[in-house]
């Protein structure tokens, strides 16, 4: 045996000093690899809707209704089952009502408490009594231990369960117990959780969801342009500031900057308010799909901020174009491109008339050149997102658990796309003057949106990093973005949408052809025989005869518009996935009423599940990534028995 094996056991020693402890120790392992496998749930795309996340994660995409029906199917009815989910989901809002409805509460404790502990049974079954254990809430962890191991067979224990239920409701502490068992029984159906990009942007409620997200048991982030361009924005980059804010000010949701957030956009009102006091702003006015009631005061106000921020935006982004001749975005200079004094454009061979004319901060000699005054605001809001503590809580908790791409079981998951030419090669990106493709590519995007955010404010390498960080969110090589360019200058001021085209990168048309896929999951070190991607970032328009299931399943597309915005494109609400020990289930949801509609009517989201692929025999924990880690910590620990019992390490008694 090699000396740094004999070191390496010596340390491992020290937490398994006896050979009664370290076989214990392997048994154990062995043990927990033979348990089938955790259900991994997957969401792309959520967009701020903070109800309708909720609630898909509170259901588990229909698992907890599916796991009522597996043990009470043939005893209770659909609205029976109906009931008890709700009260699962939410267990404090569903007990309001039942309290007020019931004559005989005591009866429905007993019931409910019986039901949810036997349900509770059934989901904790196949997780060790460790692991269990650790999901509890504290001020229950005995007497559910104690209740989750009941065996209504056992006769010598039958009275003492009993007394143990009877004694809850008499203590008056049923509904904090029922509440417990609900929250236990969500957290045990869905063992991992996979966001697979975009909270942020477009619904009103991102920074709730990233809350919710923050207390989840287990989980993973695989970043989307959305949340790239906020990342950027608090690690304290202009351009990404700018545009947030303008998204924000589009969408009438400018409520989750100064509310949620509490940064201030009072500089940035006080100066749209001098600069475009007599500008009507008419292409600027706010999308206000929601039919939120504003005054006609506060839209003008807030289409005069969307513009003067626009402005801006444009400025800041032609001066990055200007230093990075390796973007090859010189087609994005479009502030060079008006004749500002005939109020037109000069776009790809063609003139257009400008919708509007009114430029009082652009210098046509010097257009990309921030006034003082723009310069004062920037720096103002930059303040803003980098002092704000709720923000950075959250963007650092995104950095934490968060990457590019993640590979994972065997599966492959991220959120926009992998660069490719028309032939199916990988696109190369220059980034620090060397060249890069494919998964090498995603990683140095990843490092660098690592960098943006931790080197030291006013260095070259925090200046570029940043850059990158915009890139990713406009940039045609970009895995976040995945188009040619990104046309928002041509949406406000060209009335011809021929300029407006954005065109998609050929992996979206490629994506579906089973051969390209298999070669994206060799690029990530993946089985592509086995193996699947999970991909965001494109509603599926499944109105219109789009499949989610792409490339005889090997592609599967789950952002199926949680945004209230893509409904009517998307017929839908979104899909998500399910990879249980028994194989992979697409499921697809109808649009999200309220909570209140919810607890109140049973209603629920009603989702329609289509299995994918089935495993020829189920999977176990031995089968998963965290198998491998598990089977290689057994290996070792056999390897140190070994060496006690030649001799080569005495026990430690």
């Amino acid at each position: 045996m090699e000396e740094m094996d004999v070191k390496y056991l010596r340390l491992l020693a020290k937490q398994y000093p006896t050979i009664a402890k370290t076989a214990t120790e392997i048994i154990n392992l062995e043990a927990i690899m033979n348990l089938p496998k955790g259900t991994e749930h997957f969401l792309s795309d959520i967009h701020g809707e903070y109800s309708a996340f909720e609630q898909v994660l509170r259901n588990g995409s229909g698992v907890v209704k599916r796991k009522i029906r597996d043990i009470f199917g043939a005893e209770l009815d659909d609205s029976e089952i109906n009931s008890l989910s709700t009260l699962i989901y939410y267990p404090e809002e569903k007990m309001d009502l039942i309290t007020k409805e019931q004559n005989d509460m005591g009866a429905w404790y007993r019931t409910t408490l019986f039901r949810l502990i036997e349900l509770c049974q059934y989901v904790a079954s196949k997780y060790t009594r460790s692991k269990v254990r650790k999901a509890m809430p504290e001020d229950f962890t005995y007497i559910l231990e104690e209740l989750l191991q009941e065996n209504y067979n056992d006769d010598d224990k039958k009275l003492y369960y009993e007394e143990i239920i009877q004694h809850i409701i008499s203590l008056d502490r049923a509904e904090e117990f029922i509440s417990a068992l609900s929250r236990l029984i969500q957290q045990l159906v869905v063992d991992h959780l996979h966001i697979v990009g975009d909270v942020y942007d477009r619904g009103p409620y991102p920074d709730k969801i990233m809350d919710t997200l923050m207390n989840y048991h287990s989980l993973d982030f695989q970043w989307g342009n959305h949340d790239i361009l906020w990342m950027g924005a608090a690690s304290g980059s202009k351009v990404c500031a700018a545009n947030v804010i303008r998204i924000s000010a589009r969408y009438l949701n400018l409520d989750i900057l100064e509310d949620s957030y509490g940064i201030s956009l009072r500089p940035l009102a006080l100066f749209a308010d001098a600069i475009y006091q007599d500008d009507p702003c008419t292409y600027f006015q706010p999308k206000n799909e929601d039919n939120i009631e504003y005054s006609n005061a506060e839209i003008t106000q807030i289409a005069r901020m969307h513009k003067a921020i626009a402005i801006i935006q444009f400025k800041l982004e032609g001066a990055i174009i200007q230093r990075h001749d390796e973007f090859d975005m010189k087609h994005r200079l479009v502030l060079d491109f008006i004749d500002y004094q005939n109020g037109r454009i000069h776009l790809k061979g063609k003139n257009y008339d400008l919708l509007d004319t009114h430029f009082p901060t652009i210098d046509p000699a010097q257009p990309y050149q921030l006034t003082s005054a723009e310069q004062e605001l920037i720096d103002k809001i930059i303040a803003a997102f980098k002092n704000c503590r709720r923000l950075q809580k959250h963007v650092q908790f995104l950095y934490a658990k968060g990457s590019m791409f993640l590979t994972y079981n065997g599966n492959l998951l991220y959120h926009g796309c992998i660069p490719l030419h028309q032939d199916g090669e990988f696109m190369a990106m220059e980034l620090h003057k060397k060249k890069y493709t494919g998964r090498a590519l995603l990683e140095q995007f990843e490092m660098l949106t690592r960098e943006a955010y931790v080197r030291p404010a006013g260095t070259k390498e925090k200046k570029y990093a940043c850059d990158i960080v915009w890139y990713l969110w406009t940039g045609a090589i970009s895995s976040l973005f995945g188009k040619s360019e990104m046309t928002t200058f041509e949406r406000y001021f060209v009335a011809d949408k021929e300029t407006h085209t954005e065109e998609k990168n050929p992996y979206y048309k490629l994506r579906n052809e089973e051969t390209i896929c298999k070669k994206i999951l060799v690029e990530f070190g993946l089985d592509p025989n086995n193996g699947h991607i999970i991909n965001g970032h494109t509603p599926v328009k499944e109105g219109k005869g789009e499949s989610p299931i792409k490339a005889d399943g090997k592609m599967l597309v789950i952002d199926g518009g949680f945004a209230k915005a893509y409904h009517k494109k998307t017929t839908l609400a979104g899909y998500t996935l399910l990879f249980n020990s028994y194989g992979l289930q697409l499921v697809s949801h109808q649009p999200f009423t309220n909570k209140e509609d919810v607890v109140k009517n049973e209603t629920d989201i009603l989702s329609t599940r289509q299995v994918i692929e089935m495993e020829s025999s189920r999977k176990r924990v031995r089968d998963t990534d965290v198998g491998k880690e598990l089977n290689s910590q057994a290996e070792d620990l056999k390897q140190l028995l070994h060496a006690y019992r030649i001799g080569l390490l005495h026990e430690n008694h």
